[in-house]
């Protein structure tokens, strides 16, 4: 019987290849985090040769990189998805300062439901070879550092971070919700209950909106 569509090789021709070695990346990542990330895994879950990836990758180091970026790509959307899931407010102000605290939620939630992803976003190589690119960014084009920025800028707008206090603080928010967060999936905490990793989050995000 005659074929009704292309199959994947031939699409994989097509250039297509390289977004499905990223996949297979990923879902390899999901299960094993970033040591998963194997060229020849990716191009036996993809159903391409091995030699076929080189075309689109030098090394694993390269298939590694691009895998991280589309992990933090899901860190953004996730982040993104938790603000647009917030109620309308008619107060700004407490929109505003809903929205910083959905961008720390959303970090959170992602980490507790996709640890491997995580692991595999923050990976950095030894030598710090590759750095972001926007392939990092989600729907709105903006990385989960710029979704924090453009909150923080929020709550300067409406008057609930002085101004002279607003440089900088992406790293105290940023470091004290990644620190809870590797807490929760690899340290002491991951034992926590759903509720209780919540209630711990929440706790860290009120921690960072007295002290910035």
């Amino acid at each position: 019987m005659a074929a009704t569509g292309k199959s994947k090789r031939d699409t994989y021709r097509h250039g297509d290849l390289r977004n499905a070695l990223i996949e297979a990346g990923l879902e390899l990542a999901r299960e094993g985090g970033p040591e998963a990330v194997v060229l020849r895994a990716a191009t036996r879950q993809a159903g391409v040769v091995p030699n076929a990836a080189y075309r689109h990758f030098a090394d694993r180091a390269a298939l590694l990189h691009a895998v991280s970026q589309a992990a933090m790509a899901r860190v953004a959307r996730t982040m993104e998805a938790e603000q647009a899931a917030l109620p309308d407010r008619s107060d700004p102000a407490a929109a505003a300062r809903a929205r910083f605290r959905a961008v720390g939620t959303g970090y959170l939630r992602f980490a507790r439901e996709e640890p491997g992803l995580f692991r595999t976003a923050f990976h950095v190589p030894g030598d710090m070879t590759y750095a972001a690119d926007d392939s990092a960014a989600g729907a709105s084009g903006r990385t989960p550092f710029e979704l924090l920025g453009e909150a923080l800028d929020g709550l300067v707008e409406q008057g609930l971070l002085p101004e002279e206090r607003r440089p900088g603080a992406e790293f105290l928010a940023w470091s004290a919700v990644h620190g809870i967060a590797v807490l929760m999936i690899d340290g002491p905490l991951r034992g926590l209950l759903p509720e209780q990793a919540r209630e711990a989050g929440e706790h860290v995000i009120d921690m960072i909106e007295r002290g910035i």
